[in-house]
């Protein structure tokens, strides 16, 4: 609070100030405090600085100061070149042993898929497979669609007979067909989809699991190569989506469909060059996404799976040739280890389910914590 003596002074002067239309005259201030302008001192360079370790893992030193640590972990390595092998080489995926059965532990009827008719396309070998054999174990009908059509009615087959041995005594068997599709040609998709709906009247379901990887520099990488491995895992994918969402539609039926994308979609992949892959498999994480909205009216979800580094069989012959990347690998996963390709069966048995029905437009990822560290 002001003293009442300085706010009388105050108000008297300003009564006793003249209203005017003029300003008066400035006069010039004088006894002005000035102050001159700092300055800081340079510090004295320690001479010792630049022998100081740290320093030369700065942006204070030149490139390569670091020695072999620089970059280490985190660039490409130019020398890793891996083809997709000829279909006569591929390894064949084994069938999951010990994974049907009668349940008796207690879960959620959500989770069930009885009644449903399944389709997945690369079905044949790898995470196809499996993930296949998981919802067959959940209790839906089957359609494997594959670009081998000797190998989908072999595995068929199998998994008839795996599932009769873990069900003895059940007189109902799961219907399970096999279907040749090259995922890139329209011609072949249409095909492959009017096949299955002759075999089991409907598709309820969907997983693209068509897909495959190379690795070379994005300079020499053969530009015809890159331009299949697009048609595959891009192209294919929209293809058999469009194809079944539209028969979802003419229905009027609820589905689900899940896309297999990776965690290459969201991470750059290293030591291996792989600049195609990952686009393709951003792609396809953003194209569920679009078709999650673009079909939610029609009561159409659609979500994406982004499997981490999988020991499918395919995997497993890449390392026995080339030991070293199983290290690198391993070195950059938290949980310290690489899944198997039975751990995406309850991630696609959830998003394919009643489980999951307010889940659309959503990537699991399934990579032991890779990408998010």
């Amino acid at each position: 609070m002001f003293k009442r003596s300085i706010t009388g002074s105050t108000l008297r002067v300003l009564s006793a100030t003249p209203h005017s239309t003029t300003f008066p005259m400035i006069r010039p201030i004088t006894n002005v405090l000035t102050r001159p302008l700092s300055s800081t001192a340079t510090r004295a360079k320690n001479k010792a600085e630049d022998e100081y370790p740290n320093i030369a893992a700065t942006t204070k030193a030149p490139q390569g100061a670091s020695g072999g640590q620089e970059g280490r972990f985190a660039r490409t390595d130019e020398s890793v070149q891996i083809s997709y092998p000829p279909d006569s080489e591929m390894p064949a995926q084994p069938v999951a042993q010990g994974r049907g059965g009668m349940h008796f532990k207690r879960t959620l009827d959500l989770f069930s898929l009885e009644g449903k008719v399944s389709m997945v396309t690369g079905g044949a070998r790898g995470l196809g497979l499996v993930m296949a054999q998981g919802l067959v174990n959940s209790g839906s009908d089957l359609a494997i669609v594959d670009l081998n059509g000797a190998e989908a009615e072999e595995q068929a087959g199998k998994l008839v007979q795996q599932f009769r041995k873990e069900n003895p005594g059940l007189e109902q068997m799961p219907t399970i067909t096999a279907h040749y599709a090259d995922v890139a040609d329209p011609d072949s998709v249409n095909n492959a989809l009017s096949e299955v709906l002759a075999k089991h009247g409907r598709i309820d379901n969907l997983v693209t699991s068509a897909g495959f990887t190379e690795n070379f520099d994005a300079i020499s990488y053969p530009f015809d190569r890159m331009k299949k491995l697009w048609g595959v895992n891009v192209d294919g994918t929209y293809l058999f989506a469009t194809g079944v969402a539209k028969h979802l539609m003419e229905r009027k039926a609820p589905g689900s469909i899940v896309m297999i994308g990776s965690m290459s979609g969201a991470i750059v992949n290293v030591p291996q060059p792989q600049a195609p892959y990952n686009a393709s498999k951003a792609a396809v994480r953003q194209l569920a996404a679009s078709l999650a909205v673009e079909w939610a009216a029609h009561n159409i979800r659609v979500n994406c799976i982004s499997p981490g580094y999988m020991l499918t069989a395919l995997t497993r012959k890449i390392l026995d040739e080339n030991p070293e990347l199983r290290d690198k690998w391993i070195s950059l996963i938290p949980v310290g280890k690489m899944g198997v390709p039975e751990d995406l069966m309850g991630a696609v048995t959830f998003l394919l389910s009643d489980a999951s029905k307010y889940v659309t437009g959503a990537e699991l990822r399934v990579d032991g914590g890779y990408t998010v560290t």
